[in-house]
């Protein structure tokens, strides 16, 4: 069995900053392909008047807005794919939003020290103001990880993905 280890960091869009992607994988180069975004919602009126939602690539994103992160991932290699893993910094300036990051047959955990250790949301720890240990609230996780269970068969795709709010 191909066992791949991929680690994926997709920077925000934010303080005039240009995405940035960066992926590896090993042993097997190029057996994983990527494509990240970050989009944003607007409401469009379709011929008929109809208004829809579409998303569409940020091009500012200003207090409030809501912006959505995906990673989509495809094995193009002709083995299965293993020990699959995404990280993605939660950008400066933003809040994840609640219950929003996904990813079918996933493990989900977070960070609010800069990738350092990891749990789920509930069970991440940081110290307060006065020195005692206590669980993090949104606004002070740093990063979010996706673990892959089991391996990605050859051809096959998954995606992951989370909501902030500008701050």
């Amino acid at each position: 069995m191909h066992k791949t280890l991929i680690n994926l960091l997709f920077l925000g869009l934010f303080a005039a900053a240009a995405p940035l992607a960066c992926a590896q994988a090993r042993p097997a180069a190029g057996s994983i392909e990527f494509k990240n975004t970050a989009e944003i919602e607007t409401e469009v009126k379709d011929a008929d008047g109809k208004v829809e939602k579409k998303r569409g690539p940020v091009q500012k994103a200003i207090p409030g807005t809501v912006v959505f992160y995906t990673s989509s991932f495809t094995n193009v290699s002709s083995k299965p794919a293993g020990n699959i893993s995404i990280n993605n910094p939660i950008p400066a300036n933003t809040t994840l939003v609640a219950n929003s990051a996904y990813g079918e047959n996933m493990d989900i955990s977070y960070s609010a020290d800069g990738g350092k250790t990891w749990a789920t949301a509930d069970k991440v720890r940081v110290k307060g103001a006065d020195g005692k240990e206590r669980t993090a609230v949104l606004a002070e996780l740093t990063h979010a990880r996706w673990r892959l269970r089991g391996d990605l068969a050859p051809g096959k795709q998954g995606e992951a993905g989370f909501r902030v709010v500008v701050n």
